[in-house]
């Protein structure tokens, strides 16, 4: 048996023992020494097996009886004890890759924000060019893209331009996906060249 350095070696003696049982390896009424589960199955040492064994009768498991062994007393309390097992790992799992995920959204948004400060001070600086540089846009009342998402208007697609962000209500959203719905009032930060300007007014003003 491999062990997880992410618990107690002897809790999870004690949980492959409760899947044994739960399973039926292991029957209800039937006896055994912590000496030879040492010996034959998990090769650790005395106190982990009597530590193994005292949390399964903790959870009234087994019985544990002087000179006499241990003795499974409830199939049941098995089957919930590796019900919660699976539960709490699943449970432990899905917290560690949803923290991961916030801290790689949070590394991106710091890095959209490097980048669309960057581009700002390439706006302000080439601003009398005709290279790419940003333009604002706000969406009226009888805006063709109110209420609209910016894959359904396909922006990108119809205007050579691209949305870097969103202001709403003094709120800055950087980066928006085409799930993003643009509302009445919303100022849209958009990258494009000169030329591009006019399909861009005519799409959303």
């Amino acid at each position: 048996m491999r062990y997880s350095k992410n618990m107690p070696v002897y809790s999870q003696v004690a949980y492959d023992i409760a899947s044994q049982i739960a399973k039926g390896t292991l029957k209800e009424g039937q006896k055994f020494s912590g000496r030879s589960l040492m010996g034959a199955q998990y090769g650790v040492s005395p106190e982990t097996i009597r530590r193994a064994l005292n949390l399964l009768a903790g959870m009234n498991i087994i019985e544990i009886k002087p000179n006499a062994g241990a003795t499974i007393i409830s199939l049941r309390r098995a089957i919930e004890n590796v019900e919660q097992y699976r539960a709490d790992n699943d449970l432990r799992a899905l917290k560690t890759h949803l923290w991961e995920l916030v801290a790689e959204r949070d590394r991106l948004n710091e890095e959209i924000r490097d980048i669309f400060e960057k581009i700002m001070d390439l706006d302000e600086r080439f601003k009398n060019s005709d290279q790419l540089r940003t333009y604002e846009f706000r969406i009226k009342g009888d805006s063709h893209a109110a209420g609209k998402t910016i894959g359904e208007l396909e922006f990108r697609q119809k205007t050579g331009g691209t949305i870097i962000a969103v202001r709403e209500d003094g709120k800055l959203e950087l980066s928006p996906g085409p799930s993003t719905v643009l509302r009445e009032g919303d100022v849209l930060v958009v990258a494009c060249n000169v030329t591009d300007l006019s399909f861009v007014a005519e799409l959303v003003e």
